[in-house]
């Protein structure tokens, strides 16, 4: 009948509390503590205290707690064990500092993995090897592929100036214009003020020049000298017309003047820069103009005609 109406409780916390124990303690704990609660609440033990159901829970909770407490024990006898043998495999001697720090076990165990690690580090460094060179043959493949691409252009840009060129020479001698030539019938005479150039593309060259056909980097370098003289003969023309002396509305006219001439040649060194990467004879290039000079120069020129 006392305990018709007791329902146990395995709850790992409120057995630790009815026990008034903390977890963590040790077995002897939770049996003297068992002890003193059996004594106190124990309905044969004459104790004011004794109480039925309070010895129920006491006595539940000793077993729950007493389970627990073993096997957080086994729990922690296991985790040793591990490390001891964990212990037993690491190197303790210096002779273990040998083969790279590579295996584990007896010196004959780890002589035996390192021969394997040997063994896979020298086919991943034979595949790289390998993988390096076939990449390496592909570059050169393709490289050579865009070469040959670059010259069947310049071999088709060639054959078509010399069609273009033979057009016009049936052409001219369709309507007539070599009949009166001097020297008719005679051989071409090589071009005397180079004589090592070949006499076909020195005849090329004059029979274009005839037509009036210039090259574009000529044509270029013409367009930059006017350009310039131009520029050089506006600021002049500019400074000219402020006359002095400079007020600051005039200076602030003046300076106007010299931002737009500065990006005037800024443009114009651009144009220079594109004639240099055209130009066959490295001596024809040209260097960039300074608009700091340019402007000092027009003051200078302006002094000089107001002189």
């Amino acid at each position: 009948r006392m305990l018709s109406g007791y329902k146990p409780k395995s709850n790992v916390k409120d057995s630790y509390k009815i026990l008034q124990l903390e977890e963590g303690c040790s077995l002897d704990d939770v049996r003297n503590s068992y002890r003193s609660l059996a004594k106190k609440y124990h309905p044969d033990s004459g104790s004011a205290a004794a109480d039925s159901e309070a010895f129920m829970k006491v006595e539940e909770a000793y077993r729950v707690v007493l389970s627990d407490v073993a096997t957080k024990k086994k729990s922690n006898e296991s985790n040793e064990e591990e490390e001891d043998q964990f212990k037993l495999k690491a190197p303790q001697h210096r002779h273990y500092l040998s083969f790279e720090g590579v295996g584990f076990g007896t010196p004959s165990q780890r002589e035996k993995q390192y021969m394997q690690f040997r063994v896979d580090r020298a086919t991943e460094q034979v595949l790289e090897y390998r993988k390096q060179r076939l990449e390496s043959q592909y570059a050169v493949t393709d490289l050579m592929k865009a070469k040959d691409v670059k010259q069947s252009k310049k071999v088709k840009i060639t054959q078509a100036v010399e069609r273009l060129v033979e057009d016009l020479i049936q052409e001219s001698m369709a309507r007539g214009d070599f009949d009166n030539l001097s020297g008719k019938g005679k051989p071409l005479q090589k071009f005397s003020d180079c004589p090592h150039i070949d006499p076909m593309t020195h005849n090329l060259n004059r029979i274009l020049i005839d037509n009036g056909y210039q090259p574009e980097w000529i044509l270029m370098q013409k367009e930059i000298r006017e350009t310039i003289e131009r520029l050089r003969k506006s600021i002049v023309a500019s400074r000219s017309k402020l006359g002095g002396p400079m007020t600051p509305y005039r200076q602030k006219q003046w300076n106007r003047i010299c931002q737009q001439f500065i990006e005037d040649i800024s443009k114009l060194n651009k144009r220079i820069d594109n004639f240099n990467l055209v130009v066959p004879i490295l001596s024809r290039q040209m260097v960039h103009f300074s608009a700091d000079k340019e402007i000092v120069r027009a003051q200078k020129t302006y002094e000089a005609l107001m002189e």
